[in-house]
C-alpha cells in the first residue's frame, strides 16, 4: 500500500508470522500486532544515515513512531480473535514532508485491512477481528489559527503541533502534542484537537473508498 499525503509518501506492507512474542504464550490467546517504521536516506533532506549502519541502535524519534503507530493499529483490531500470529506493520518513508508519521497510520490501516482479508480467505480468522477504522491527521498552530496537514516548511515554523489520531466514529485514540515556542491556551488545544476530528473522518471516507466499503 503507497500512502501519498501531499509530497509526503510511504510504503505500507503486513507480513504474518506464524508465532506470538514469547511473553504471550502463558499470559493471552489471540495474536499479536507490532509495527516498525523507517525513514530512508534520501526521502528528506539532509540524507539521514541508514537506520543501525552507524552501529548505533535505533534513535529515539524512530521508536517512538513506531510504537505509536503500533498503539493505534491495536485499538483497531480484537487481538482475541486473531489465531496465534503476529501481524507485523511495516512504514517505509520514500519521501518526507511533513506528517510521515500520520501518513504511515493510515496507510497502515489499509494494509491491515488487506492483510486480513486474506487471512480470512484463507479461513484462518475464527471472527473478524477489525472494529473499525483508525485514521490521523497533524494539526499545527500558525499564526495563530490551526492548520491541519502541515508541510515541513509549516511545521518547522509553526507555533505548537499536534499528532491526532481517531477511530471511525469520531473518538479520539491518541492526541500528541506541544508547544515549540511559547505556551498556547486551552481554547487553542481544544480547537485544534476538533479540527483534527473533523479531517480524520473525511481520511476515513477516503481509506473506505480505497478499501470499496
Amino acid at each position: 500500500m503507497l500512502a501519498e499525503c501531499g509530497n509526503t509518501k510511504v510504503l505500507c506492507t503486513v507480513g504474518i508470522q506464524d508465532q506470538v512474542p514469547h511473553w504471550m504464550y502463558k499470559s493471552q490467546k489471540g495474536g499479536w500486532l507490532t509495527a516498525e517504521y523507517s525513514m530512508l536516506p534520501n526521502a528528506g533532506k539532509p540524507r539521514k544515515p541508514r537506520d543501525g549502519r552507524t552501529g548505533r541502535p535505533l534513535d529515539g524519534r524512530t521508536q517512538e513512531i513506531q510504537r505509536l503507530i503500533g498503539r493505534a493499529l491495536r485499538c483497531a483490531i480484537d487481538l482475541k480473535q486473531l489465531p496465534e500470529v503476529t501481524l507485523w506493520v511495516d512504514c517505509d518513508v520514500l519521501q518526507a514532508d511533513g506528517g510521515t508519521r500520520t501518513t504511515s497510520i493510515n496507510g497502515a490501516l489499509v494494509a491491515v485491512y488487506d492483510a486480513l482479508l486474506y487471512m480470512e480467505e484463507q479461513k484462518s480468522l475464527p471472527k473478524w477481528p477489525l472494529r473499525g477504522l483508525v485514521s490521523a491527521i497533524s494539526v499545527g498552530l500558525c499564526d495563530g489559527e490551526p492548520l491541519v496537514d502541515l508541510d515541513y516548511d509549516e511545521d518547522s515554523s509553526a507555533e505548537a503541533d499536534l499528532n491526532v489520531i481517531c477511530s471511525s466514529d469520531g473518538k479520539l485514540i491518541e492526541v500528541q502534542g506541544a508547544a515549540e515556542k511559547q505556551p498556547f491556551a486551552i481554547e487553542q488545544f481544544h480547537e485544534m484537537v476538533a479540527i483534527g476530528q473533523k479531517s480524520c473522518l473525511g481520511i476515513n471516507a477516503l481509506q473506505r473508498a480505497a478499501l470499496g466499503l
